[in-house]
């Protein structure tokens, strides 16, 4: 009998250990408002025996009082948690469900179907294994199934589920089952996903969803939870060395410092050749450390701490690699990017870009086209507005360690981000770094800023003139470059309307050419800094972003920011170009201060009301500021 308990205890325990070994598969659930994401997983949950005594009793509960089934219960409740949600009907956020069976553990993510939070789509599908794609049977294919399956398809989820939903009401038809699975196969042809199974399905009747179902004896494949269970997924990455982003350098103690993070790729082994990245140090791997202590081997996914045998600087951000397969290192990229800003995305406006654990400022450089994603056309196009994908080309402040996300996705995808606002505002794929990103390189000089300036006997400095037009801007930065010529200093004036005589002839008054023309301004005075000239620019540069992107260019203390300000109407009055007038007859379309935006800066570092003082007696004020009496 001693030996009963010892022979259950270990039937516990193999049990046990079979049920924490099984494969996990994440997957989400995606297509057009109203399709029943929600209903089929929640279905699926009850239907699998994966609920609660407590859980059941307030489904129904919810059922009663927020439900559209009348008595029965509203599977989609499960899901739709918050208040608008209900209320709508509609699923705003991604809702994650873990269950499994006995053969797989599940995580799934019931994503959104209105196009408004198609960005709440993205951040679901990111880490999916695959996509459960839903039609409405009554309505076929719709804009928001292929927008959606573009998106799987540009973030590497390479299996599909075609679950077309509420067969009961259209007969269980078999006729139009195979439409609409025929239409999505060529629709997933043109976007190269490879693995489409299509199932007829009824979620509020529960056909197809666990087992075979009498209503559909044309369907001989099957039942979507036998599916799940029983389809081989990869990643489709390609086998490389060891991939480290290194998320926090651990430092309990002046004699450990140590590389945090999860390997994204390869296999890490104390005595390896590594290197780290964007550096190209060299060293190798003295202890790779788990939660436990001491691993022998780490591969993908694990989270682990390396320490190296040299002390080599390595900061968050930088990514520890096999030393005879390092990643590329670039600054330019060619990328998709699915843009999620309510404002559209303007080429040359400065971001930030997040790839792996590294954040780096970047803009867009170029857009080369539009995708339309219901033809997958590709169109011309100078912006991006919301939900829009396009390819573009990226431009990095710092140069990057990356992958093609189609080979690794920790190293090739990345997310930009609003500098102002801090919000995130677009998810994109790395596809290749551009060649000139590998063929230029910065050609070290004897010569430099501070020599420059010396033999010049003064500090260089950009006295940067903003404000409406007709604010006085030239007038005062006019009056500001006599009075130091007239003391020895040597400046130059770079103002708006006489840079349009030549470098920027070929600009236009859109916001696009707006953002392009004050990137070039900035990057003409920085060189004349680094000259060792003091440079006044008068430009109205209307948007704070590129103001900011425009500060950025120089060191701490040579960008002087000078507000111009002055009411609109006085600006209207004053009108010397007869700009103002031509704006209010319509004729100048895009004219700042009419129909488009002046920003005022929130923190300059010298502010001028010319609507009150004479430009003379503000010019003086400049002069002061910069300690010249």
């Amino acid at each position: 009998m001693a030996a009963e308990p010892k022979a259950v205890a270990a039937d516990v325990a193999a049990y046990l250990k079979r049920h924490e070994d099984k494969p996990l598969l994440r997957f989400i659930t995606c297509g057009s408002v109203d399709d029943g994401k929600s209903t089929l997983i929640g279905r699926l949950l009850h239907d699998s025996k994966r609920l609660f005594d407590d859980q059941l009793a307030a489904l129904e509960a919810d059922s009663r009082r927020h439900g559209t089934q009348g008595e029965r219960i509203d599977y989609a409740l499960l899901l739709d948690g918050l208040a608008a949600e209900r209320e709508q009907g509609i699923t705003i956020d991604v809702a994650y469900r873990f269950f499994d069976t006995d053969k797989r553990k599940f995580i799934v993510a019931d994503c959104p179907g209105h196009a408004q939070y198609t960005r709440n789509m993205a951040t679901g599908a990111s880490t999916a294994d695959l996509a459960v794609v839903l039609v409405d049977a009554r309505k076929g294919l719709l804009p928001q199934t292929r927008r959606h399956s573009y998106i799987v398809s540009l973030l590497g989820i390479r299996h599909v589920v075609l679950a077309v939903n509420k067969m009961d009401l259209v007969g269980y038809g078999q006729g139009v089952f195979d439409a609409i699975a025929d239409g999505y196969r060529a629709l997933a042809a043109q976007l190269g996903i490879a693995s489409v199974q299509a199932i007829p399905l009824s979620a509020l009747e529960g056909d197809n969803l666990l087992a075979r179902s009498p209503a559909t004896p044309w369907y001989a494949g099957p039942a979507l939870l036998e599916h799940l269970e029983t389809v081989q997924v990869d990643s489709g990455e390609a086998a490389t060395g060891l991939r480290l982003p290194v998320q926090w350098v651990n430092r309990p103690d002046p004699h450990f410092r140590g590389f945090a993070g999860t390997v994204a790729a390869g296999t890490a082994r104390p005595g390896d050749a590594v290197v780290a990245l964007p550096s190209g140090r060299r060293s190798r791997i003295a202890r790779v450390l788990g939660p436990d202590g001491d691993l022998a081997v780490a591969g993908r996914g694990e989270a682990v701490t390396l320490t190296l045998e040299d002390e080599i600087d390595i900061s968050r951000g930088d990514v520890i690699a096999a030393a005879g397969d390092p990643p590329q290192v670039a600054d330019q990229f060619a990328a998709h990017l699915l843009w999620m800003g309510e404002e559209p995305l303007l080429p040359g406006r400065p971001y930030w870009l997040k790839i792996g654990t590294r954040t780096v400022g970047a803009s867009v450089s170029e857009i080369k086209h539009r995708v339309d994603v219901d033809t997958q056309e590709r169109l011309a196009a100078k912006r991006l507005a919301l939900n829009e994908v396009g390819q573009v080309n990226l431009a990095l402040d710092e140069p990057v360690a990356f992958a093609p996300y189609a080979d690794n996705h920790a190293l090739g995808g990345f997310i930009l981000i609003d500098r102002e606002r801090d919000d995130t505002v677009a998810a994109g794929t790395l596809d290749f770094a551009l060649r000139r990103a590998g063929n230029v390189h910065w050609h070290p000089m004897e010569v430099d800023k501070a020599a420059r300036a010396r033999i010049k006997g003064q500090v260089p400095k950009v006295l940067w003139f903003t404000g409406l037009s007709g604010a006085g801007k030239s007038t005062v930065a006019d009056l500001v470059e006599k009075q130091l010529l007239a003391r020895g200093f040597h400046t130059f004036l770079l103002d708006g309307d006489n840079v349009r005589h030549g470098l920027n002839r070929d600009l236009g008054f859109t916001d696009e050419d707006r953002v392009e023309n004050i990137r070039r301004v900035a990057e003409v005075a920085r060189l004349m800094v680094e000259a060792g000239l003091i440079v006044l620019v008068s430009f109205i540069s209307p948007f704070r972003a590129e103001r900011r992107m425009a500060r950025a260019r120089f060191a701490p203390g040579e960008f002087v920011e000078v507000y111009v300000d002055v009411p609109l109407a006085v600006a209207e009055a004053r009108d010397p170009k007869g700009l103002y007038r031509k704006a209010r007859a319509g004729q100048l379309p895009n004219f700042t201060g009419i129909d488009s935006p002046y920003e005022a800066p929130e923190a300059p570092e010298l502010r001028l009301d010319a609507g009150s003082e004479p430009p003379e007696a503000l010019a003086a004020r400049v002069l002061a500021a910069l300690g010249i009496g």
